[in-house]
């Protein structure tokens, strides 16, 4: 079975870390992808870009609009993810909870089963 595990940031908590904090904050994340490569359970792991940097597409009478993101105002925002394939959802439950960000008060690690991939439904 095949996860997404995102990872949500507020930017007023990573900036309230301490450089030890957010050191052991990236510390944790590759002794986590590690792990997931050894165990053959990792398909796909991306950090994203502060939402500053991101445009909205939308499409009207047929021709792109594209604006400056963030499209929602948020205090937190999609910091990046990790697509797993595992054997159930109390095994993704357990490796999220690894994620360091998963510790630290006012950062938020959603788990969510792929539905799909490339057009084909997971069973």
């Amino acid at each position: 079975m095949q996860f997404l595990i995102s990872m949500h940031i507020n930017p007023a908590v990573l900036d309230a870390l301490t450089d030890e904090e957010k050191a052991a904050l990236g510390n944790g994340h590759g002794t986590f992808i590690e792990a997931l490569k050894r165990s053959g359970e990792l398909i796909s792991t991306q950090a994203l870009v502060d939402p500053s940097q991101a445009v909205v597409v939308s499409v009207r009478d047929g021709r792109p609009v594209v604006t400056d993101g963030p499209f929602l105002e948020a205090k937190e925002h999609l910091g990046g993810f990790y697509l797993i394939d595992c054997e159930n959802k109390e095994r993704a439950i357990e490796l999220a909870s690894q994620i360091p960000d998963a510790a630290i008060e006012g950062l938020g690690v959603e788990v969510r089963q792929v539905m799909f991939a490339d057009g084909q439904l997971e069973a």
